[in-house]
């Protein structure tokens, strides 16, 4: 009774209504039985064609919603909108704006803010465009290294401006072919690596030591710091030595060797590179094959820590033939081009 009554009501308002507002509801009714249709075997589907139909429809001509049965005017409403939304998106979508920056620019601009913790995006701005880079300072700051911190330098830099300043001493032991003990004494400094001092005694005392720190360091190039462990043999007069100098006796914690790092990994090389390969005939004997590897271990052998250099540099040579020499007997050889 209610749908005849509705019916009537249409019939009687149709007359009132333009035409093409009358073909669009027609329209939007025929639609709705072909997708009732489409449909009779399950739940009703609308397509995305089916609601782009709808969605022009209601933009041209809004009394459609009048007419729907299968979806409720506020669903047409909001797939108008959504699709308003898209539209607009697609839009404004970037058509241009400025090119896109190379990889390796965007690696250089990372790896500068990491090696320089305290520079800003305008500091390496700058450094790019020196060094012939066209990019905007916004871009360099896209790309940096974010921080959550206060920019600040690391560990390996604060040791690299102090080791200049220091240098390290320790002592070794070398057995005879006797099985007698001698003792090796050795001074590193923590730039270069470079060893300064190596000397060999019998019998090591307080005395003897200060004169070998006496020796190793002139007045003038005398370290700030000296590191050290705690063995007895660094007595008073050492000490005192020390003072007269100018250097500041840092001795380590007990038994904490790692503390005294650099020294003993020189010395762990001693062993493995040299005394472990040879019989040791007496003190004279082992102060020439030390001698003979100091001047190896500054002059010739390459580090890690030193990028593969020797503390004193070697230049590259690039022209000539390759000859070898050997050193300790052959136990190790020098490679240069001639």
């Amino acid at each position: 009774m209610i749908g005849l009554f509705c019916f009537v009501l249409a019939v009687l308002a149709s007359p009132f209504k333009s035409k093409l507002r009358l073909e669009a509801e027609n329209a939007a009714l025929r639609h709705q039985l072909i997708v009732l249709r489409r449909g009779l075997h399950g739940r009703v589907r609308l397509t995305n064609h089916d609601r782009w139909f709808l969605i022009q429809l209601y933009r041209w001509f809004p009394s459609i919603l009048q007419v729907l049965t299968i979806i409720q005017p506020e669903t047409l409403v909001r797939w108008h909108r959504a699709g308003f939304r898209r539209y607009w998106r697609w839009k404004s979508r970037p058509s241009g704006g400025r090119p896109p920056i190379d990889t390796e620019l965007r690696v250089l601009i990372r790896r500068m803010s990491v090696e320089n913790p305290l520079w800003g995006a305008p500091r390496i701005h700058g450094e790019l465009l020196k060094l012939g880079f066209e990019v905007a300072q916004s871009s360099v700051a896209k790309y940096m290294v974010k921080r959550r911190g206060t920019p600040s330098q690391g560990w390996r830099t604060f040791l690299r401006n102090h080791a200049p300043d220091i240098a390290a001493m320790d002592l070794f032991v070398v057995p005879t072919i006797g099985f007698d003990l001698l003792y090796a004494f050795v001074i590193v400094r923590l730039d270069r690596r470079d060893l300064i001092w190596i000397n060999v005694t019998a019998n090591p005392t307080a005395e003897w030591v200060a004169r070998q720190i006496t020796e190793a360091f002139p007045w003038d190039e005398a370290p700030h710091y000296l590191i050290r462990d705690r063995d007895r043999i660094y007595g008073r007069v050492v000490t005192r030595r020390l003072r007269a100098m100018g250097i500041r006796d840092k001795p380590t914690a007990p038994a904490s060797p790692w503390q005294n790092g650099f020294a003993e990994r020189l010395i762990g090389s001693i062993r493995r590179e040299c005394v472990d390969h040879i019989i040791v005939l007496g003190e004279v004997h082992l102060h020439r094959i030390l001698q003979s590897y100091a001047r190896y271990y500054n002059d010739i052998r390459t580090h890690r820590s030193l990028d593969k250099d020797a503390p004193v540099t070697r230049q590259i040579q690039r022209i000539g033939s390759i000859k070898s020499h050997a050193i300790l007997g052959g136990l190790h050889h020098h490679y240069v081009r001639v």
